[in-house]
């Protein structure tokens, strides 16, 4: 029988401002190809991104970076990066703007899940140019897209008495456990190897402080959101959204959200949690190919 094309995963490290930073790239048939930027959200890495590189990886040049304090790449701390390193959004997503000129990316599809949305719309706001398309998985943009659970975590301040021991919660394979298979439909179709590939980087003791950073500055975000609903709105960049419409972080109503300022956007929304392709790879690959073809 015919076998499918697959694609060659190159896997590689680049240094950014001083940071060594992994990445996986897919090595499409066509030098043409189209683009696509997959940003990572928490407590995740590029690694969520590997069945979906090797769905598309033969038609698209698929690019994923680990966020420093992450996955593969350097966990730099202001004490190993002499007192100038500190773990913030800004941060993440100059280093994301760094690596994007350091590979001369000129022009891209912006995959952005979780964590990766705030990362993405500060680089999409500064970098318009770069932008072909939006497709967003779970990424919050607006505050009716928080949850009572996520808005309870996500404004915590180093003031909070018991921020620190909230945050520790988290951060353990319970939860990360519970990340990947909450909300699911078919819990046979999860494999075991992300939350256990999160969990072994999040126990590593250098990356217990970048986590709690980040938690903290988790507000900055809230307070960008109406410059990133602006940019959707004057831009209208092509937009797709695929969303776990059982995501107990980012519910439904975030992705209806997005329909406000782009309302050509197109929606699909699937019965599973909050790592939708875990679950909904088959279904999901295929409308993103679809979509980068009809508006790359």
């Amino acid at each position: 029988m015919p076998i499918a094309s697959v694609p060659v995963i190159r896997h590689r490290f680049i240094e950014v401002d001083g940071v060594r930073l992994f990445y996986r790239e897919s090595v499409p048939s066509s030098v043409d190809a189209p683009t696509l930027l997959l940003l990572h959200g928490f407590p995740s890495s590029s690694h969520q991104y590997r069945r979906l590189m090797d769905a598309l990886g033969s038609h698209y040049r698929l690019v994923a970076p680990d966020y420093p304090g992450y996955g593969h790449s350097d966990a730099p701390t202001s004490s190993t990066a002499g007192g100038q390193f500190t773990y913030s959004f800004d941060k993440l997503s100059e280093l994301v703007e760094g690596f994007v000129d350091a590979l001369s990316l000129k022009r891209f599809m912006l995959y952005v899940f979780d964590f990766g949305a705030p990362v993405g719309f500060r680089l999409a706001t500064r970098r318009p140019d770069l932008i072909a398309g939006l497709i967003v998985q779970n990424g919050n943009a607006y505050h009716e897209g928080l949850s009572p659970l996520a808005q309870g975590l996500l404004t915590l301040t180093p003031d909070d008495a018991d921020a620190g021991s909230r945050i520790g919660e988290v951060l353990k394979l319970q939860m990360t456990r519970a990340q990947y298979e909450g909300g699911t439909s078919e819990l046979e179709r999860v494999a075991p190897d992300g939350w256990t590939m999160d969990q072994h980087f999040l126990d590593l003791p250098e990356r217990r402080q970048p986590q709690h950073d980040l938690f903290f500055n988790y507000k900055s975000n809230l307070a960008r959101y109406p410059e990133w609903q602006d940019w959707l709105r004057r831009k209208q960049p092509p937009t797709l959204i695929t969303w776990g419409r059982n995501d107990p972080f980012f519910p439904e109503p975030g992705a209806r959200a997005f329909l406000r300022d782009v309302p050509k956007a197109e929606l699909h929304l699937f019965e599973t949690g909050h790592f939708a392709l875990e679950e909904c790879l088959p279904e999901i690959a295929p409308i993103i190919a679809d979509f980068v073809d009809r508006n790359w």
